[in-house]
């Protein structure tokens, strides 16, 4: 299936590269921080969510997941859902309905992307007016790396023999990428969502090799 961000705005034509800008993408606030290339389940049941996925499916486009920075998943009127400023876009790669109304979707993280500004529709629906963030730099040191990606391997290798039919990552594995590598880790920490975002938002893959490894040797994980 394609994917492509929902109404996009041309770049500018300036000598600095312009960042892509989104007009109306659809949020789903959640208690989770999704990573490029994350796989993220999700059971769907309220209409406004329900009819985003319709509508997402229908011209092949992405969400916007953010964690919630305040507020609940299903807002009130004197308690409005207030999402963190970055987020990730979620491909939608399969659907199947469980019930009348009960969407069982599966997605990918893709691009992050900073909130702008954003609104609340008529029927809940929060939109943004966002821009989608760089991919990351990536310049980690070698032993770093390699240390985390030995760790990476043993924790795939245990939760495999143990239940093969439930892995949390998505084919392909990417063990030569270090951003994948980093973000696989930063999802797999015990570790509180607000560090997880934080983590999320970095913008080098050597930075968030580098605390990973520290929290992972402090723990006697490497």
């Amino acid at each position: 299936m394609s994917t492509h961000p929902p109404y996009a705005s041309p770049p500018d034509d300036d000598a600095e590269p312009a960042r892509v800008t989104l007009d109306a993408l659809p949020l789903f606030p959640l208690h989770t921080v999704l990573f490029p290339d994350g796989r993220l389940p999700l059971r769907v049941f309220e209409k406004r969510y329900v009819d985003m996925v319709r509508s997402c499916l229908r011209d092949g486009s992405a969400f916007g997941v953010c964690l919630i920075a305040s507020g609940q998943e299903v807002a009130r009127p004197d308690d409005p859902t207030v999402p963190e400023s970055v987020g990730c876009l979620a491909e939608i790669v399969d659907c199947n309905m469980e019930q009348l109304g009960v969407l069982l979707i599966e997605t990918r993280g893709r691009q992050r992307f900073r909130v702008l500004s954003h609104e609340t529709r008529d029927d809940g629906l929060l939109v943004a007016r966002a821009e989608l963030l760089p991919d990351d730099i990536i310049d980690c040191k070698l032993e770093l790396l390699g240390d985390c990606l030995s760790a990476l391997r043993r924790i795939v290798t245990s939760i495999h023999a143990e239940s093969p039919d439930n892995m949390p990552f998505a084919e392909p594995y990417r063990w030569d990428d270090p951003t994948w590598v980093a973000n696989r880790l930063c999802e797999l920490l015990p570790v509180p969502l607000k560090a997880k975002q934080m983590l999320m938002e970095l913008p080098d893959a050597g930075m968030r090799i580098e605390i990973v490894h520290r929290y992972m040797r402090q723990h006697h994980i490497v």
